[in-house]
């Protein structure tokens, strides 16, 4: 059984879900973490997925307020031996009730090609071009909530 937490910046959880996001993410692609940018994330919302027998970290998440009314949803990683059991759509919808308690209206994201099917099924839609930011193909994707 898996459940959802909050993780705050700097702690310990903290450190495991940045290396989880480093090793789904942006190992595969050949991109380095860099701690400089652990600075930026102390106003973010950290968003955990633990398997409840062993408390073990298998997905995590991070939102990035825009403004009053639109947040970001990033770096959405499950561990390769979680993925296709429901994971990343628990923490999605996680996200997604979290945001709309907080008074957000709307979720944006940066979807990488390979997985717009995957957001479109939870009610994402894509807006605007394909563009490309350190190599990687993105587009657009928002959800009204």
């Amino acid at each position: 059984m898996k459940k959802m937490i909050d993780i705050d910046f700097g702690s310990a959880r903290y450190d495991e879900l940045v290396e989880l996001r480093y090793k789904v993410l942006l190992e595969p692609l050949g991109l380095k973490f860099l701690d400089s940018y652990r600075e930026k994330e102390i106003g973010y919302i950290h968003i955990g997925c633990v398997e409840s027998l062993d408390d073990k970290l298998v997905g995590g998440l991070m939102m990035i307020p825009l403004n009053d009314k639109e947040i970001r949803l990033m770096q959405v990683a499950v561990d390769a031996k979680y993925q296709r059991e429901g994971v990343g759509h628990l923490m999605v919808d996680y996200a997604e009730k979290r945001a709309r308690k907080a008074g957000y209206s709307k979720l944006i994201m940066h979807a990488m090609l390979s997985v717009v099917h995957f957001y479109e099924t939870l009610g994402f839609k894509a807006e605007g071009d394909i563009f490309e930011e350190n190599g990687i193909t993105f587009v657009k994707m928002v959800k009204k909530i």
